[in-house]
């Protein structure tokens, strides 16, 4: 199968959509298939990679004739279907799925993030202007919790199925044996420090959690990454007294935040608006027990009282972590259960999988259309 990605942002660029996609593509790849990638990003020269760009300011991965641009290419590729990797807004991307429109090839579109009520009110404006839903997409997102917004705003002319990010878990999974005992409950959450991700609202949980777990258990809490909320969230932890068993060790490599999962006992991921949850596949992988809201992708793969506890709101996400910190029994049952059960999400065979099936779709809407 000949593929076309058309994504704004791409290697040489470090983020959650560009390292997905990169992979994706080495993935489908190693499966025989033939497949390019149109970007805006500026980088050095790939096999199959496109780089359309523009001189735009701060290097926006944006092009102003980009549909332009994407047709020619398309229509010179001849792919079997073009796939198209959002985020919330993404222009270069939306350029390439009206290339494909143009050039009557299927199409496919991933979106990579949670549709805030914000987004979902754009989208809205754009379906009003443009009939976007009349064009024959399919929709992928990377969660039940993803796709229920796009699915309200896109009604039901646009198919969106759930195919979740793909990941090679196999250097997360514990070493034989019983988990290490350890002194003190280590609570663990790797993100990064961006305000949209409430990263100080975490504080505020760990401060709850304190409160309630009897002073006999020793508690100690590592949130590993940086960004911007890095600054406020310090201030925090010495407004609060907190330094002494909260750390912030900042960016860790995989190799280091495999180590530290090691030696946890918790993991919590209290975004509300988490799209899919890799850090916290990545825990639950690793056997430990994951703590999450209810209404995030993490819910996905994580059960209430099988592979973790999961809450709606912050009191009720404090509560889950204070009784695993305080209920050896609990913890010890969900551990083993996870570390004798690996996750069925994120394997690349169904992620695969999942797409082939997205694109055959795809196909079959636009046959109907000819």
């Amino acid at each position: 199968m000949r593929i076309f990605h058309v994504s704004d942002c791409y290697l040489p660029r470090l983020g959650g959509i560009e390292v997905q996609v990169a992979d994706l593509v080495r993935m489908q790849r190693q499966a025989g298939h033939e497949v390019e990638v149109a970007t805006a990003t500026r980088g050095e020269a790939l096999p199959g990679v496109h780089r359309i760009v523009a001189p735009m300011p701060f290097d926006l991965p944006v092009h102003p004739a980009g549909v332009g641009h994407l047709t020619r290419r398309m229509r010179a590729s001849r792919p079997d279907v073009v796939h198209v990797h959002t985020g919330a807004v993404s222009p270069f991307a939306w350029m390439g799925v009206r290339a494909a429109v143009r050039a009557g090839l299927p199409c496919v579109v991933t979106v990579h993030s949670m549709w805030d009520p914000l987004t979902r009110a754009l989208y809205r404006l754009l379906r009003l202007a443009y009939g976007w839903q009349r064009w024959g997409l399919v929709g992928t997102t990377v969660s039940s919790a993803a796709a229920a917004p796009i699915r309200a705003v896109a009604g039901r002319r646009v198919p969106v199925r759930v195919v979740s990010n793909g990941l090679d878990l196999s250097a997360w999974r514990p070493l034989a044996g019983d988990p290490l005992e350890h002194d003190e409950v280590h609570i663990v959450a790797v993100g990064r420090l961006a305000p949209r991700k409430q990263p100080v609202r975490l504080l505020r949980l760990l401060g709850r959690v304190r409160a309630a777990v009897p002073p006999a258990v020793p508690l100690r809490a590592t949130i590993v990454g940086d960004g911007p909320a890095r600054g406020s969230m310090e201030r925090y932890l010495a407004r609060h007294g907190m330094t002494g068993w909260v750390s912030l060790p900042g960016r860790y490599t995989r190799e280091q935040i495999a180590k530290v999962l090691e030696s946890a006992d918790v993991f919590v991921a209290p975004a509300p608006r988490e799209s899919f949850g890799i850090a916290a596949l990545e825990a639950r992988a690793a056997g430990l027990p994951v703590v999450a809201r209810t209404q995030s992708g993490v819910a996905d793969f994580v059960r209430h009282g099988t592979e973790g506890l999961l809450g709606r709101d912050l009191g009720e996400l404090a509560a889950a972590v204070a009784r695993l910190s305080a209920d050896a029994g609990l913890r010890a049952r969900i551990t083993a259960h996870n570390r004798a059960t690996p996750p069925a999400a994120g394997t690349w065979p169904a992620v695969l999988e999942g797409f082939e099936q997205a694109y055959a779709q795809a196909a079959d809407l636009v046959g109907r259309r000819r």
